[in-house]
């Protein structure tokens, strides 16, 4: 790793004074069939967030607005039973009503929102693309390339940007070249960049325009599309992808199930003892945190 866990990256204020003052609210989003808001909501109170619970029809039926919320975390699970398509249905539930697509469009263009978007959510927001500054290449996510659904701990490398004009992740602060394991459960999860010459978005445009934020490695710490390292065989490894201002990041891996260290696969002896109860996925959500300052 590249950072140390335990290390405080939280602003000032909300070490000493959270007590007292109101936390940022962070929407932790879910659909019919989504099963993973209880960690997820877990991960951003570690962090000093307030969690909010809304479902689609809260938007939907405008009962909550996302003004309101300076996140969005959008989760995993089986979003109307993955029938549609990975995250299809989901999305459609956005697109195809006027004012939730409106609601939505409004929260991607306010420069203090940022949004996560995790399995089942990476599909959901691929499929909002058109409503997100600086994602327009993004990939889809369609189904493994081992025609079933994979649930195991894989190695993946972290990669902060580096290329001119693009600014740092919001969620990956000091995390950049980082290599450690991290749970996956998906059935359709391989990156996907249409071929022809009318595409907008490459493997090579991706890693160029720093816009890869995730790759799976096999046990040298190289990038792999091979089985089993590589779950679901997207190209160039690439399982996870942020917007141009780093503000939105969507991956297919759980960093949010591996929150507490002893979830952990392995662990290098004396580091338990080294970090305390949160293992390094909790920086994430720290970084996060951070940034709202």
């Amino acid at each position: 790793m590249t950072f140390n866990p335990k290390e405080t990256i939280l602003p000032l204020k909300a070490t000493i004074s959270s007590a007292f003052t109101s936390k940022p609210r962070v929407a932790i989003l879910r659909e019919e069939g989504v099963n993973g808001q209880a960690e997820m909501a877990f991960a951003f109170h570690m962090a000093g967030f307030s969690a909010i619970d809304v479902h689609m029809t809260d938007i939907i039926s405008e009962r909550v607005s996302l003004a309101g919320f300076v996140g969005v975390a959008a989760c995993g699970g089986f979003s109307y039973g993955d029938v549609l398509g990975a995250g299809q249905g989901w999305a459609k539930s956005v697109l195809l009503h006027p004012k939730t697509r409106t609601e939505f469009e409004r929260f991607f263009g306010r420069p203090d929102t940022f949004a996560l978007g995790v399995c089942n959510g990476c599909q959901f927001l691929s499929k909002l693309k058109e409503l997100i500054p600086g994602a327009e290449m993004w990939p889809s996510f369609e189904r493994n390339a081992s025609e079933q659904y994979e649930a195991r701990v894989c190695m993946v490398e972290v990669m902060d940007t580096k290329a001119p004009d693009t600014p740092p992740s919001v969620f990956l602060h000091g995390m950049d070249g980082s290599k450690l394991p991290i749970v996956t459960a998906h059935g359709e999860g391989r990156a996907h960049f249409p071929p022809g010459i009318t595409a907008t978005s490459s493997p090579a445009t991706m890693y160029n325009e720093g816009l890869v934020s995730m790759r799976y490695v096999d046990n040298y710490g190289n990038a792999t599309e091979k089985y089993p390292y590589n779950p679901n065989g997207s190209p160039q490894g690439i399982t996870g992808v942020r917007s141009k201002d780093g503000r939105v990041l969507a991956l297919m891996p759980h960093p949010e199930r591996t929150i507490l260290r002893e979830v952990a696969s392995y662990i290098p002896k004396g580091k338990m003892e080294e970090w305390g109860e949160v293992g390094p996925w909790g920086r994430m959500f720290r970084s996060a945190r951070r940034w709202v300052g």
